[in-house]
């Protein structure tokens, strides 16, 4: 396991995605983050779950 804390950028890199779509899907608590000074973080070993199917226990702020 990691901590690693990613931004919405790397996210959406790491994705495949728009940067706009991960904010929209972070925004609607599809991709689990959380806010720091109004910018969003990803833990990345919440990320890689999400990529292989597993449910997360983390929820979206």
């Amino acid at each position: 396991m990691t901590d690693e804390i990613l931004t919405l950028k790397e996210v959406a890199s790491y994705l495949k995605l728009a940067e706009k779509t991960a904010y929209r899907l972070a925004s609607d608590g599809q991709l689990k983050g959380f806010k720091i000074g109004g910018s969003w973080r990803f833990r990345r070993d919440e990320i890689e779950r999400l990529t292989k199917g597993e449910k997360s226990n983390m929820k979206a702020k």
